[in-house]
C-alpha cells in the first residue's frame, strides 16, 4: 500500500487535551486502516503551544521528535527534548508536551491499542 502526501488529512485542534493554543496534524493514515492503532499522525507545535497533560490507559503513545525542541511533562517532572528523541508512555502513565522556542516542535505520533 502506499499512501500519497496529498491525501493525508490536515487539520488542527483548539487547546488540544487542554493545552494551549492550535496544534496542527496530519495524518498519516485514515482511522481504522491499522489494527490496534488509534494514532499515527505528524503533529506540529508552534511557539507557546502545547498538547495537556492526558494519560494512556490501555494504550501506549510514542512521540518521535523530527524537528525543534519541547519539554515533556512525565509524573516525575519536567524533561527536555530535542531533534531524534523518542517518548514513550503507557501503562496508564500520563504526559504533556509543549513548545516554549521560536522553532516549531514536529513529531511523530503514534498510539498503540495494548
Amino acid at each position: 500500500m502506499i499512501i500519497h502526501e496529498k491525501t493525508m488529512s490536515l487539520s488542527q485542534k483548539q487547546n488540544m487535551r487542554g493545552g494551549k493554543g492550535t496544534i496542527l496534524l496530519k495524518d498519516l493514515m485514515e482511522k481504522g486502516t491499522v489494527a490496534h492503532c488509534r494514532l499515527f499522525s505528524q503533529i506540529t507545535i508552534r511557539q507557546g503551544c502545547s498538547i495537556g497533560q492526558h494519560d494512556h490507559v490501555d494504550e501506549t503513545e510514542y512521540y518521535w521528535i523530527l524537528k525543534g525542541e519541547g519539554i515533556v511533562t512525565e509524573a516525575d517532572g519536567e524533561k527536555q527534548v530535542a531533534a531524534g528523541d523518542m517518548v514513550v508512555t503507557g501503562g496508564g502513565a500520563s504526559h504533556a508536551i509543549r513548545n516554549d522556542k521560536e522553532e516549531d516542535l514536529v513529531l511523530m505520533a503514534l498510539i498503540i491499542l495494548d
